[in-house]
């Protein structure tokens, strides 16, 4: 009798296994949602929503964008982390989850999610007033004025905190110049109009929120802030790390999901996505956008993230606003 009862817990428990495994090789087994932590029409959401299409082709399973916008994005993230590991609810993350967390607005970073690769990296750039008494009309100029005349210079930056904030600081730190910064509300739009009336000599945002009016002539871009340069037309344009300044800040996006995924999902998952980033349509999707297209393998962009961290928080301490959250 006891034979038979372990002989029929073991057909049990294999025929379970058996199940598990074959679901496993099944997934996916029905739609898939997709948090993204921003409004939709936002840079992240375009960005991200081309790769899900293609994902969705790859694996055979319709995936559907939601947007749960504000909070830094962490209201986003919050759920995101809440869902079930299973594979059926996906992410999108920028460098707001390493700012987040440094400014106590949440408990979490990248490392309490699974990681399935990076795929496009926005980059802050320099302009110059075109409208100022002061003509600055090369990054190194501006570098050298600012030097010579501490306090003399005004630079819009985004909200204390922000990513372009922490971009500007980096860059203020850095080079060693002394400027009188003037924080805006808002983030690009605000900098590039407070630099285009002559309000200030110099800003820091991204390219596609001074696109328009560097080809008006309004704004002159100095430099990026990025590891690389822009892409055409602007790949003339030095990056401030090439003059020998260590000073590189950008915001990374990528998909993730919540932490502790099965392996055999994420492996069907990470080449998917992979696919999708390489497809040559979504990289010039990606450039068209302002953006540097790059993929990244979900193991290096935590490595990744860890190096940007680290001087964000530094550059939050010495402002004072470091509240890491734990």
């Amino acid at each position: 009798m006891r034979k038979s009862i372990l002989a029929a817990a073991g057909v049990s428990l294999g025929c379970g296994l058996a199940l598990s495994a074959q679901a496993a090789d099944k997934y996916p087994v029905k739609p898939i949602t997709a948090i993204v932590a921003v409004e939709a029409g936002a840079d992240g959401d375009v960005l991200v929503r081309p790769i899900y299409e293609r994902v969705a082709k790859t694996i055979g399973q319709p995936i559907s964008v939601v947007n749960k916008p504000g909070g830094g994005s962490s209201i986003g993230y919050r759920e995101l982390h809440r869902a079930k590991p299973d594979g059926y609810t996906l992410g999108w993350g920028s460098a707001t989850i390493i700012t987040n967390k440094l400014q106590g607005v949440m408990p979490l970073d990248y490392h309490d999610f699974t990681m399935l690769g990076a795929y496009a990296t926005y980059f802050p750039i320099v302009i110059a007033a075109s409208k100022s008494d002061l003509k600055l009309n090369s990054i190194q100029e501006a570098i050298q004025y600012a030097k010579a005349n501490p306090g003399k210079v005004n630079m819009s930056t985004a909200g204390v905190g922000q990513s372009w904030w922490v971009a500007a600081t980096a860059f203020i730190n850095g080079t060693g110049i002394k400027v009188n910064t003037i924080p805006q509300p808002g983030t690009g739009a605000m900098t590039v109009a407070q630099v285009a009336g002559g309000h200030a000599e110099l800003g820091v945002a991204a390219l596609g929120s001074a696109k328009s009016m560097i080809e008006a002539g309004q704004v002159k871009f100095l430099a990026t802030l990025g590891e690389a340069r822009a892409p055409a037309p602007y790949d003339k344009i030095p990056t401030v790390k090439e003059l020998g300044y260590d000073v590189v800040w950008e915001s990374t996006n990528f998909v993730m999901g919540p932490p502790k995924m099965p392996k055999e999902v994420v492996a069907v998952l990470v080449p998917a996505i992979e696919k999708a980033v390489k497809d040559p349509d979504y990289v010039k999707f990606a450039n068209e956008r302002n953006t540097r297209w790059e993929y990244v393998p979900p193991e290096k962009v935590v490595a990744m993230f860890d190096k940007r961290r680290a001087a964000v928080r530094d550059i939050m301490e010495k402002a004072g606003i470091l509240k890491e959250a734990k």
